[in-house]
C-alpha cells in the first residue's frame, strides 16, 4: 500500500483486543449428529453412493462432497483421531500411499496441470472436520478459479459428482 505521496506502508491494521478471549474459550465444535461422518462412510454398504473410490487396510480414498475442484479427494484412517502424532507408522505409510495412488488416478483419468496436497489439524487450522484428521488431494488448473468465489461466494463445478467418481472408480481396481 502507498500513501498520497507514493511512500509505501504497511497494511493498515484494526485491533481488537477482546477477540482473544473469546479465540481461547472453549467452544463445542462436535458433530451434529451423534457419530463421525468419516466414521460412518467406511460402514456403508454402497461405495457409489458415498463417493467411496477405495478401501485399504488402514485408510480409505473418497471424494470431496464440497469439492473445491472436480477431482477433489481426501485419503482418510479407519482410526478416529484429530492429529497425525496419534496415528500408527502403518497408517500414515498407508495414508501416503494411497495419496500417491490417488494422485496417479487423478493425473491419469483428468490431466490437472498441478496438485495440492495437505491436511488442516485443527478447527483454529482450518479443519472442517478436526475431530478426524484426513488428507486432502487437489487437482490444479491453470485458470481454474474465477470471480465466482470471491465475488458471489459460489464455486462453479463443471462436472457432476456422479459423473467424475465414475471417471476415478476404475483406476483403483487395480
Amino acid at each position: 500500500m502507498s500513501d498520497a505521496g507514493g511512500q509505501r506502508r504497511g497494511p493498515d491494521i484494526m485491533w481488537a483486543p477482546w477477540r482473544m478471549a473469546y479465540i481461547t474459550a472453549e467452544h463445542d465444535h462436535g458433530f451434529a449428529g451423534p457419530e463421525c461422518v468419516f466414521c460412518d462412510i467406511p460402514r456403508r454398504r454402497d461405495d457409489a453412493a458415498s463417493y467411496l473410490l477405495h478401501r485399504g487396510e488402514r485408510a480409505f480414498v473418497v471424494m470431496n462432497l464440497y469439492p473445491y475442484n472436480n477431482g477433489h479427494l481426501m485419503v482418510i484412517p479407519y482410526a478416529h483421531v484429530d492429529s497425525l502424532l496419534a496415528l500408527d507408522a502403518d497408517t500414515l505409510a498407508e495414508m501416503m500411499a494411497l495419496t500417491r495412488r490417488a494422485q496417479a488416478v487423478v493425473a491419469d483419468r483428468m490431466r490437472p496441470q498441478g496438485f495440492n496436497v495437505g491436511m488442516n489439524q485443527g478447527r483454529a487450522a482450518g479443519a472442517g472436520i478436526a475431530d478426524h484428521v484426513h488428507m486432502h488431494l487437489l487437482p490444479r488448473w491453470v485458470g481454474d478459479t474465477n470471480f465466482m468465489p470471491a465475488l458471489g461466494d459460489t464455486r462453479v463445478m463443471p462436472q457432476h459428482l456422479d459423473d467424475t467418481y465414475a471417471l476415478l472408480r476404475p483406476g483403483f481396481d487395480t
